[in-house]
This record gives C-alpha cells, sequence and structure tokens, in this order.
C-alpha cells in the first residue's frame, strides 16, 4: 500500500502541485529579483537564502509530481465493515471519549484533521471490524479498546 492513496487524496495532491508550479515559483522568482538588486551576490545572505528556498520548492515539486505518477487510487470500502477510504466513529470504552477518523494512506494521515494512517495501530485493529465490534490497541499504558459505533 505504499502509493495508495484516496481520489481525494489525489486531488489534494495536485492542488497543492499547481499552488508551488505557480504562485509558490512566482513569489520565488520575486524574492530573487529583489535580492539581486541589493549588491554583490557572493556575500548577500538575502539571495543565498532565497536560492536556498527555489531549491526547497522545487524539490517539493518533483516528489509531488512522482507521488502524483505512482499514485494507487484506491476505491473507498463501502458497507459495514472497516476498510481502506471507511470514516468510522469509534468510543474508547476506558474513558467513553468518541473519535471520527477516516482511514487514508500514510501519505495522507493527519490526524489533527482525523485522517489516520492505514498502516497505524489503531486501523490494523479496527481493520475488518463491524459496529459493535471492539478492536484492541496495545499502547505502553496498556490495552485500548475502541468500540466501533459507527462506519461509513
Amino acid at each position: 500500500m505504499e502509493n495508495a492513496i484516496t481520489a481525494a487524496g489525489l486531488e489534494a495532491l495536485r492542488a497543492e502541485l499547481a499552488e508551488l508550479e505557480g504562485h509558490g515559483r512566482q513569489e520565488i522568482a520575486k524574492q530573487i529579483k529583489t535580492a539581486r538588486e541589493w549588491g554583490d551576490l557572493k556575500e548577500n545572505a538575502e539571495y543565498h537564502a532565497a536560492k536556498e528556498a527555489q531549491a526547497h520548492l522545487e524539490t517539493r515539486i518533483l516528489k509531488l509530481r512522482d507521488r502524483i505518477k505512482n499514485a494507487d487510487v484506491v476505491e473507498v470500502a463501502g458497507g459495514d465493515v472497516v476498510g481502506f477510504g471507511s470514516t468510522v466513529e469509534v468510543e474508547d470504552e476506558q474513558t467513553g471519549k468518541r473519535t471520527s477518523y477516516r482511514i487514508v494512506s500514510s501519505n495522507e494521515a493527519d490526524i489533527a484533521k482525523g485522517l489516520l494512517s492505514a498502516e497505524s495501530p489503531v486501523a490494523a485493529a479496527l481493520d475488518g471490524k463491524r459496529v459493535g465490534e471492539v478492536g484492541v490497541v496495545s499502547t505502553p499504558r496498556g490495552e485500548r479498546r475502541l468500540k466501533l459505533l459507527e462506519v461509513s
């Protein structure tokens, strides 16, 4: 599942690439132009910083192009069984805390946005489960039992 991605994740990569190739490159070009106007390039810290930023931007663009080219769009799992692309709501049996996750590729994962890597221990514990079943995750503080409340 190294290159697995959801359709929404692929679109997000394409949007980021378009932004960097357009606006991102324009901004770097402006910074370089302004820094060049300040004189001797050998001792011009602003120029060197702008060139370094340009190198990072171009590296990011190359990585995005590669990820898009090699992306394997995986259909979102449907039905009542947890799988790649599922959105789940779980309840921690010990604390009663409810959390929602969408199971995505490791490249798309962003826990702050509720996007959980399919390779994570939590996703692995929930994979193949149905509503009402419990996924058990081993943590340094002991087992964490997550009851599956909803799958979509």
